[in-house]
C-alpha cells in the first residue's frame, strides 16, 4: 500500500524539473516567481509555491560547499516536517506491503516448492543491500526526487534521468495493473463465484476506470486515513499468519512441505530460485519511495537509517511467515497459479472461520490502495515532464474545475488498459505474475544506476554528517540487480522483457516527437511563467 501525504501526488512533482532544459538544446529559462538564488551556494532554491491551476515545478541542484542549516542541524526546506520516526516506520511498512504477497506467494512456490519462503529472504537481502545506498544518498542529499535526484546528480545527463523518471513512472503503470488483476480474483473469491478469464479481465478493466474517475476528481488522503489504511492492510497479513499457526499447532501441517524444493522440469534449482526471487521482489519495492519524504521529515539524517532497515526487516518477517503458514497448509498443486493463495489458505486452515470470509475483501482493499495511489504518481510524473516540454504538450493538459492533470491520466489509464487486456490474451500464462514480474525488472534495473550512483557521488562532498553504504555493498547491489534482471540469469519469461521493451519505446518515441516539434520553443511552464512576468501586479 502506498501513502500520499501530500494533495495530488505533489511528492512526485519535481522529479520532471531535472529533464529540462537542456534536453531539448536550449539554455535555462529565465528565473520566474517562487524561485530564489541562494548566494552562497549560486543555485536555485526549490519552490513549489505555484497559481492554483498550475503548480510549478523545480528542483535544487548539486553542490560541493556547505549548505545552509537550521538550529537543528536540517537542511532549510519549505516543506513543513511532520513525519516523526513512528510516522516514517508506518509510511514504509505500508508502502512495502501490499499486492506482491497477497497475490504472488502462489507464484513463488510454482518456481521453488515448499521453500517459498527462500525467495522472500533472498529478495529482502538485495532490497537491503540497495537500501543502504539510498540511506546514503538521502542521508547526503535530503531532497524530494528519489532515484532520478541521484542519476541526475551523478552523470549529469538529461536522457538518462528522463529515461529513469519514465521507468519509473512505467513501473506504476504495471504495479497498478498487477493490483487490478488481483483486485478482479479477490472479488470473484468474495463472492465466491467462478469467473472465466474475460470476465475477470472485465472486471479488472471496470476497477481501473474506476480508478481513473478518481484520480480525475484528485485524491488527497490524511496521514491518519492512511496509517488506519495500513493497518487494516497489516490485519489481514497477521489474520493469515495466526490462522496459519493455528492450523500448525494442531498438527495438521505438513512441515515437510516447507524445507522441500520442486522446481520445474526445465529450470535448475539455480535458475528456478532467481525466477521465484525476482518475482518475490515485486512484494519488496515500495521503500525507495520514502526518500521523497525526505523533506517532510524530522532530522533525516539521523532517523532515515534506523527507520528505513527496521521497516523492511519487519516487512520481511511478515513475508517469510506468511510463505511459511502458506507451503504447511496448502498443498504446493494448489497454491500454484493461484491469484488468491492467501484467501486459500485461511479457508483451508479454518474453514468455518466466519472471520475468514472476510479476507478476499481486505485483499482488495489493499490492491485497490495500492493501484490508485500508484496510478496518481504515474500521471503526475507523465504531467510533470510535458509541462517541462519532454512529452508532448497534450499531456500536461489541466482540467479547469477540477485541477487535475486529465489528460495524462487518460494516457496512463489507457497503458493500464492495453497491458491488461494484452497479458489476459494468454490466459493459461499467469497473468498477475507476468505484470508484477516487470515491475520488479523495471525497478531492479533503476536500482541497479542507484547502486552505480552512490558510487560516482563519492566525489561529491558534503558538510553535513550523513550515512554511508562503504564500497562493497552498493557493488554487491549492481551484481545481484543485474543478476535479477538480465534473462539469462533471472529466467524471467520473455513477456516481462516484451512489456518493458514496449513501454520504453513508447516513452522514447514520445520523447523524440517532443525534441523535434519543440526545439526552440518555450515549454509550458516557461509559456506560464512568462505570461505571469508579463502580468501587471495587483
Amino acid at each position: 500500500m502506498r501513502f500520499l501525504l501530500r494533495s495530488e501526488g505533489q511528492r512526485y512533482a519535481r522529479l520532471p524539473a531535472l529533464l529540462a532544459p537542456r534536453l531539448l538544446g536550449r539554455t535555462a529559462p529565465p528565473r520566474h516567481r517562487g524561485s530564489t538564488i541562494d548566494a552562497e551556494r549560486g543555485q536555485d532554491v526549490a519552490d513549489i509555491r505555484a497559481p492554483p491551476t498550475h503548480p510549478e515545478v523545480a528542483m535544487t541542484t548539486s553542490s560541493n560547499t556547505k549548505p545552509p542549516t537550521t538550529d537543528t542541524g536540517e537542511t532549510p526546506t519549505e516543506l513543513k516536517r511532520a513525519i516523526g520516526p513512528k510516522l516514517l516506520l508506518l509510511f514504509i511498512v505500508g508502502d512495502i506491503l501490499g499486492t506482491g504477497v497477497y497475490a504472488l506467494t502462489g507464484q513463488v512456490a510454482a518456481e521453488v516448492g515448499g521453500a517459498a519462503w527462500l525467495p522472500f529472504l533472498i529478495a529482502f537481502a538485495v532490497a537491503l543491500v540497495t537500501a543502504f545506498s539510498y540511506l546514503e544518498l538521502v542521508t547526503k542529499y535530503p531532497q524530494t526526487a528519489g532515484a532520478a535526484l541521484y542519476v541526475h546528480k551523478a552523470f549529469g545527463i538529461h536522457f538518462v534521468t528522463f529515461i529513469v523518471c519514465f521507468v519509473v513512472m512505467c513501473s506504476g503503470i504495471t504495479s497498478a495493473s498487477t493490483a487490478a488483476r488481483a483486485f478482479a480474483a479477490n472479488l470473484a473469491a468474495g463472492i465466491g463465484v467462478e469467473l472465466s478469464n474475460g470476465v475477470v479481465m472485465a472486471i479488472a478493466m471496470g476497477f481501473m476506470l474506476l480508478v481513473m474517475a478518481i484520480n480525475f476528481r484528485g485524491v488527497s488522503e490524511s496521514v491518519k486515513a492512511n496509517v488506519v489504511l495500513t493497518l487494516v492492510e497489516l490485519s489481514g497479513l497477521l489474520m493469515v499468519i495466526l490462522i496459519g499457526f493455528w492450523f500448525i499447532a494442531g498438527g495438521n501441517a505438513d512441515w515437510g512441505r516447507v524445507v522441500l524444493f520442486e522446481t520445474p522440469g526445465d529450470k535448475s534449482l539455480l535458475l528456478s530460485i532467481s525466477t521465484a526471487t525476482s518475482l518475490a521482489f515485486f512484494a519488496m519495492v515500495g521503500f525507495e519511495d520514502s526518500v521523497n519524504m525526505a523533506e517532510e521529515t524530522k532530522d533525516p539524517s539521523r532517523i532515515f537509517p534506523k527507520v528505513m532497515l527496521t521497516g523492511l526487516g519487519i516487512a520481511a518477517v511478515i513475508y517469510v511467515l506468511v510463505a511459511i503458514c502458506a507451503v504447511a497448509v496448502v498443498p504446493i498443486g494448489e497454491l500454484a497459479d493461484n491469484e488468491t493463495p492467501l484467501v486459500t489458505v485461511v479457508n483451508t486452515a479454518a474453514p468455518d472461520f466466519p472471520i475468514g470470509q472476510l479476507l478476499p475483501f481486505i485483499s482488495m482493499f489493499a490492491v485497490a490502495n495500492s493501484a490508485l495511489i500508484n496510478m496518481m504518481m504515474a500521471s503526475r510524473l507523465l504531467y510533470g515532464m510535458s509541462r517541462q516540454g519532454v512529452l508532448p504538450g497534450f499531456l500536461s493538459r489541466v482540467h479547469a474545475k477540477r485541477q487535475t492533470p486529465w489528460a495524462a491520466i487518460v494516457f496512463t489509464t489507457a497503458l493500464a488498459l492495453a497491458l491488461i487486456g494484452y497479458v489476459s490474451l494468454s490466459p493459461e500464462s499467469p497473468i498477475v505474475a507476468v505484470l508484477g514480474g516487470t515491475t520488479s525488472l523495471l525497478l531492479l534495473a533503476v536500482f541497479a544506476v542507484v547502486n552505480v550512483a552512490v558510487l560516482v557521488l563519492r566525489r561529491d562532498r558534503v558538510t553535513q554528517k550523513h550515512f554511508r553504504a562503504g564500497t562493497v555493498l552498493p557493488v554487491i547491489g549492481v551484481v545481484a540487480c543485474l543478476w535479477l534482471v538480465l534473462p539469462v540469469s533471472s529466467g524471467r519469461g520473455a513477456e516481462q522483457y516484451e512489456i518493458a521493451g514496449g513501454l520504453l519505446v513508447i516513452g522514447i518515441v514520445l520523447w523524440a516527437v517532443t525534441f523535434v516539434s519543440r526545439r526552440g520553443k518555450p515549454t509550458p511552464s516557461e509559456a506560464i511563467a512568462e505570461s505571469e512576468r508579463a502580468e501587471p501586479p495587483a
